[in-house]
């Protein structure tokens, strides 16, 4: 491998001239710095960029954690972050931490030791908050959290108003006649899926149409074969739902795989709504009704906000939350006896959110 001496020797110039012209610290001649580029492509020169951030105190590169790279709607964020990252000249390194707070721990660790500028965590779930905040704040890098809160007032935080969607999906199913409404929920202890539940706990107050609502919830874990066997589960129950609102459109896809295997029509027996609204939402069969998360604004506000406070334009920790709308297609309809009253439900429109609250 070229080294910066080689570089020297082939430019005919000292190897602090090569220095200046890799990091852009002096003027160099145009005629000299022609010189060292093309003898930096003859001879694939690479520079050694943990000594440049040695010298600058910065890498230009900034870590992100998720949880689960495998879902669609995290898959679409860090696309969305990595294009904005890459506009504003970073590099991102992505970690998958798989749910697992020991791999969250060890990635975050192994992400300080490169030196990394920011980042931006996606974190794996509530019973480890106490432990996640602590690490943030032994390892003192500008974060951004999305998604889930932690129990860490300096770390800036952008998110969905999670509650607010489980209220417009079970509103809207209650609005169509539905009584019997299930929900199939997260992973215990997830905080935007325990709002989510808290929503269609909420919702379905507001009617009195299920004093005892626990009954009527299951847990699918996030992915889409918890949600296939949630689902199974309920259809083999005495009383079966009329309609589910599911925590998230990766379940929803389960659920809707398990009403097919068992004969259940979608939605003339059986009303669904998902969260999150990814693109594959609206290709299933039936496309499905779902709560429609900002992803292109929580992706760049999350850069944008580590941007700032990296630039020591802001101190204080700032918390924005989103509201999300109701995407409706054709994985609801009126409930049976509901149309047969001949009462007429509230129109199936696209939610209109209000203004996205921040402090």
């Amino acid at each position: 491998m070229a080294t910066i001496k080689d570089v020297a020797l082939q430019a005919g110039v000292s190897v602090t001239t090569v220095s200046h012209v890799v990091n852009d610290t002096r003027h160099v001649s145009a005629k000299v710095r022609e010189r060292v580029e093309l003898a930096i492509r003859e001879l694939g020169y690479v520079p050694n960029a943990m000594a440049r951030s040695l010298k600058s105190n910065t890498t230009s590169t900034l870590g992100m954690l998720i949880p689960n790279s495998s879902n669609p709607y995290f898959a679409e964020i860090v696309r969305i972050v990595e294009d904005r990252c890459f506009g504003a000249g970073y590099t991102l390194v992505l970690c998958n931490t798989d749910d697992e707070p020991r791999r969250q721990s060890v990635y975050l660790q192994v992400l300080a030791e490169r030196r990394i500028d920011g980042l931006i965590v996606v974190s794996t779930g509530a019973d480890e908050d106490d432990s996640l905040a602590t690490q943030l704040r032994g390892l003192r890098i500008p974060t951004v959290l999305v998604d889930r809160e932690i129990a860490d007032p300096a770390c800036d935080l952008v998110e969905t108003a999670h509650m607010q969607g489980g209220l417009l999906a079970v509103r809207h199913l209650l609005s169509l006649g539905h009584k019997r409404i299930a929900c199939i929920g997260g992973p215990l202890g997830v905080t935007s899926s325990e709002q989510r539940i808290e929503g269609w706990r909420m919702a379905l107050a507001e009617t009195g149409s299920a004093p005892n609502a626990d009954a009527l919830l299951w847990r699918g874990g996030f992915t889409s074969q918890g949600g296939y066997e949630a689902m199974h589960a309920i259809l083999r129950t005495e009383q079966k739902p009329s309609a589910v609102f599911v925590c998230n459109d990766l379940m929803a896809i389960g659920a809707l795989r398990a009403a097919h295997e068992s004969g259940v029509r979608v939605p003339d027996e059986l009303s669904i709504v998902g969260f999150d609204d990814i693109e594959l939402s609206a290709y299933t069969s039936p496309p499905l009704t779902t709560v429609a998360q900002p992803k292109e604004r929580i992706g760049a506000l999350a850069v944008d906000m580590l941007l700032e406070r990296m630039g020591g334009k802001r101190r204080d920790a700032r918390k924005v939350v989103l509201q999300p709308e109701l995407r409706v297609r054709a994985s609801t309809a009126r409930h049976a006896g509901f149309r047969e009253a001949g009462v007429t439900p509230a129109p199936s429109t696209t939610a209109t959110p209000s203004k996205s609250r921040t402090s």
